[in-house]
């Protein structure tokens, strides 16, 4: 009866619509058809005939193609997967994305793809269309700037303001002078015919002294120095040099403008009354919207919204007294209230539009005026060799002098000359500004941009090297402190912190009968990306709050590792490989049991795109490419050289009985564990193996019977060809080796479903 009166409900609903739809359709017909007789007497121009629609179609694609906001949408595509392409390879190579970004937009410019495919660029980079893309990429500097003043932590400037002051000031000051005196014997070669020695020089001067605070702090991070003496220092400095460098420009830009000091008196004034408003006005009216609204349900869109009307009036306030845009936007983001769960809420925001979307336009719209060919003699490259030179010897010398005299060694010393002679993206910044007033040639941005590329890119061999000359002296470490009398030692690495709270209390049950001769290292490591300055140990506590808590009801001892990373799987690999652990555990995601069937038997990971993965599948580098885990996991197996567990958690809590699936003598190193968690946790092991796998193997047999032996009724082993649902009932755990595990998601999918927690071990020792 129901199921009747349902089948005539939905006649109903389709005769309904087929009328309406109908009904309404003709009346548009007919209307379209009487009102054609109103055109009599029209100029209206007759319809092609049947011959030439293709041609029409054409011609109105073209036209399609050429419309502006086509040409725009087309440029914004490109660039962003070239600069996030050219980043990606950066990365792999230990370089700041920086460097691979603006490598890409010089390929995208005249330099290369311009130079040997003019047609290609007139037509995707028409010089009519630049002016779109150039103030599209200054909505993503200035919302770029803003981040940057947020990222600025004001408390650690003023807990190490002398030092910090010191380094800072000196790093500005002898490579701005030695700017200053180059430009001497430069003006007449170089200089454009219509600007002034002053506004030459000075412009000469801040080019040599930026430090790129945003690619420095990541720098630190990456390298697990945020926790140390030198990257407090390096931190601070940064932070410092930040904020006089750009009260410099600003002052720069206003003196550029007007000509002259003099002239430029009133700009200064006008930007110091600025500053002292923001400081004084709009600081305080700020941080009492924010102690209001500082969680993320209480800040509203109207609430938001006061945020970036400031932002916008601050940037539209600089612009107008003469002192450039950007630094409205820094001045904003650093009078943000500093409380680092409301600044991070606004980084999220803007952070990935600016940074991912805008801010790579900027960096080929820089390439696109990076002219290299100009530089077609070998004086012009000699002068760019000198630029380079004067640059690295004034802010690494600089810096590294004040340091010592302040009472740093030489190794931090050499080290703070090192981070601060990085430059990245704030110096593309600087030339682009100089090449908009007119006081940069082609030739010298040019010379500029590689000078920028450059520093950047020396940054980390520089530290390598330093570390290796000082490598008798302490070395600065992100590895725990583990006992030496350690016997087994066990790695967990997670990404999410309830998986690596589930991985603590499976290496627990593992090993808590050793006492002292065990030892547990958690170890997360996170995107540079992700993380700031100030709220770098927020989200470490966050991390590890839920192993520190495991740790305390289990009254286990841990170590914990924390650093940020540009690679997580080689950083991974490289930390396991250099530890002398006996055991590396990692998480996977629960792909593997969710979706599709084709899901369940591949284990699609998030990643849409991954080129190494891509590069592997060609050349067979990895043999792990056709497991049944995610790509991130057989990455780090591909990588480790040490036992490998691959831990599936579905729920783990205890480990009173696991079931061991073996394939054979491959697999007799798996009776090892069996042993271990026997001893130390007194598990129940059901030991399924396939019907004679290890019939002709004695040892095999030997080791279970000294197992039954010396701890009776807790193994128990039974053959099998296949898994069934018997084997998991009332099971809390399953073991087996990653070739079995391989070949049972090939052939018994539909039985891993209902498996338990599962730890996949790839072995090397034990």
């Amino acid at each position: 009866m129901e199921r009747s009166l349902s089948t005539n409900s939905s006649y109903k609903k389709a005769g309904f619509y087929i009328a309406v739809i109908g009904a309404f359709a003709f009346f548009i017909y007919f209307i379209l058809q009487r009102g054609s007789a109103l055109e009599e007497g029209r100029d209206i121009a007759t319809s092609v005939t049947d011959t030439n629609y293709w041609t029409e179609f054409i011609v109105s694609l073209k036209h399609s193609f050429s419309h502006p906001l086509a040409i725009l949408l087309g440029q914004i595509a490109t660039i962003i997967i070239v600069a996030r392409f050219f980043g990606y390879l950066a990365g792999k190579i230990r370089q700041p994305a920086v460097v691979g970004e603006v490598i890409a937009g010089i390929i995208l410019g005249p330099s290369l793809l311009g130079l040997y495919f003019p047609e290609f660029t007139a037509t995707l980079f028409p010089k009519q269309s630049l002016g779109n893309l150039q103030f599209l990429s200054q909505i993503g500097l200035i919302l770029f700037m803003f981040v940057v003043g947020m990222e600025l932590d004001l408390k650690v400037l003023r807990n190490k303001a002398h030092d910090a002051v010191v380094i800072s000031h000196a790093s500005i000051i002898v490579p701005f002078a030695l700017g200053v005196g180059f430009a001497f014997f430069t003006y007449e070669t170089f200089s454009p015919p219509a600007i002034n020695f002053t506004s030459f020089a000075l412009f000469m001067g801040i080019a040599m002294s930026i430090t790129a605070f945003p690619v420095l702090a990541r720098i630190v991070q990456e390298r697990g120095l945020q926790k140390t003496k030198l990257g407090t220092i390096a931190i601070t400095c940064a932070a410092a040099d930040d904020i006089t460098a750009w009260c410099i420009l600003a002052a720069v830009i206003a003196i550029v403008k007007a000509g002259s000091f003099g002239s430029a008196i009133f700009s200064i004034i006008m930007a110091v009354g600025y500053v002292f408003a923001m400081l004084k006005i709009v600081k305080p009216f700020l941080k009492r919207i924010g102690d209001l609204h500082s969680s993320r349900e209480n800040l509203t869109q109207s609430i938001v919204g006061i945020f970036f009307l400031t932002l916008i009036l601050s940037a539209y306030v600089t612009e107008v007294i003469g002192i450039h845009a950007l630094f409205g936007a820094f001045m904003t983001g650093v009078i943000i209230p500093d409380s680092s769960k409301f600044r991070s809420i606004f980084i999220d925001k803007v952070e990935d539009v600016a940074v991912v979307l805008l801010l790579p336009l900027f960096f080929v719209f820089t390439g696109l005026r990076t002219q290299i060919g100009l530089l077609n003699d070998v004086s012009l490259w000699a002068t760019a060799g000198i630029i380079i030179l004067i640059a690295v010897t004034g802010k690494f010398v600089g810096s590294a002098l004040a340091a010592k005299m302040v009472g740093q060694n030489w190794k931090d010393s050499l080290s703070i000359g090192a981070l601060m002679n990085t430059r990245g993206l704030v110096e593309l910044v600087v030339l682009n500004i100089g090449y908009d007033l007119g006081v940069l040639t082609p030739e010298v941005f040019a010379m500029l941009v590689i000078m920028a590329l450059v520093t950047t890119m020396m940054t980390g061999p520089a530290l390598d090297l330093i570390n290796k000359i000082f490598k008798d002296q302490p070395e600065t470490t992100v590895t725990p402190n583990i006992a030496k009398a350690a016997q087994h030692k066990i790695l967990i690495s997670f990404g999410n912190p309830e998986t690596g709270r589930s991985m603590f209390r499976l290496a627990n049950f593992f090993t808590k009968n050793l006492n002292e001769n065990s030892h547990i290292t958690t170890m997360h490591l996170t995107p540079g990306s992700d993380l700031h300055s100030f709220n770098i140990d927020e989200y470490e506590n966050e991390s590890f709050h839920p192993i520190i808590e495991e740790s305390h009801a289990l009254t286990r001892k841990v170590s914990t590792l924390f650093k940020a990373s540009t690679d997580l799987e080689s950083d991974i690999a490289e930390v396991a490989n250099k530890g002398d652990y006996d055991l590396l555990l990692v998480g996977v995601g629960k792909s593997i049991y969710q979706g599709t069937l084709l899901g369940k038997i591949l284990g699609f990971s998030t990643r849409i795109l991954h080129p190494e993965k891509l590069f592997e599948k060609v050349s067979e580098a990895n043999p792990f490419v056709d497991s049944a885990l995610d790509d991130r996991t057989t990455t780090i197996l591909s990588k480790t050289k040490i036992s490998t567990g691959v831990f599936i958690d579905k729920d783990f809590t205890k480990a009173d009985r696991i079931t061991v699936v073996m394939n054979g003598q491959q697999d007799a190193f798996l009776l090892d564990y069996a042993q271990r968690f026997i001893s130390n946790n007194q598990s129940q092991i059901l030991l399924v193996q396939k019907q004679d796998s290890t019939g002709s193997d004695n040892s095999v047999r030997e080791r279970m019977r000294l197992i039954k032996q010396n701890a009776p009724n807790h193994l128990s082993d039974y053959i099998a060809n296949e898994l069934s649902v018997s084997h998991f009932e009332g099971v809390d755990l399953m073991i087996t080796s990653y070739p079995t595990w391989t070949a049972m998601v090939r052939n018994q999918e539909k039985a891993l479903v209902d498996a338990p927690s599962t730890l996949i071990i790839r072995n090397t020792r034990i």
